[in-house]
């Protein structure tokens, strides 16, 4: 899938050495802390994991769940890229074109995401693309070192899509 800047690949098991790159760097770990080579294996690659190129190499990756139930039918999205690539709109561009995808050819009405509550940078990036709050989920994700810390729940819709 192409978007204005970036592609979205299908995962494959050679995008695991540079999807531990990424989530391993400090920054990012913040966020997405205790992937290892088995947990990335089981959780990033498949139909729903999509790698996020720049001029054909691999910055991040994107990935979706849905939910299949008829009278609550959605996707949720995660993103994680590498901090050489935050600060360019790349984040936004591979959240659009995923959205797109999610919206036109999966027929969902509504996607989520649940950022970090202090997580400003990528709150702001989803914003520009249409995203908007809904609330604040308490004691919703555990750090490494135990301690819990806010989400912030945003979602999505066809005629929000900047």
């Amino acid at each position: 899938m192409a978007g204005q800047t970036v592609v979205l690949r299908p995962t494959t098991a050679a995008h695991v050495p540079r999807f531990l790159e990424v989530l391993s760097h400090p920054e990012v770990a913040k966020w997405w802390g205790g992937y290892d080579l088995e947990r990335v294996r089981r959780e990033l690659l498949g139909p729903q994991g999509y790698a996020v190129e720049l001029h054909g190499e691999v910055v991040g990756l994107i990935i979706y769940y849905e939910e299949d139930d008829a009278d609550h039918r959605h996707a949720g999205l995660d993103l994680a890229l590498h901090p050489d690539a935050h600060g360019q709109g790349l984040g936004a561009d591979a959240m659009r074109t995923m959205a797109r995808f999610l919206f036109e050819v999966r027929g969902h009405h509504r996607i989520v995401i649940d950022p970090a509550a202090h997580n400003e940078r990528a709150i702001r990036s989803y914003t520009r693309v249409g995203f908007r709050p809904i609330g604040i989920m308490r004691d919703y994700e555990r750090r490494l070192d135990g301690s819990w810390h806010d989400g912030l729940l945003m979602d999505l819709l066809p005629a929000d899509l900047d």
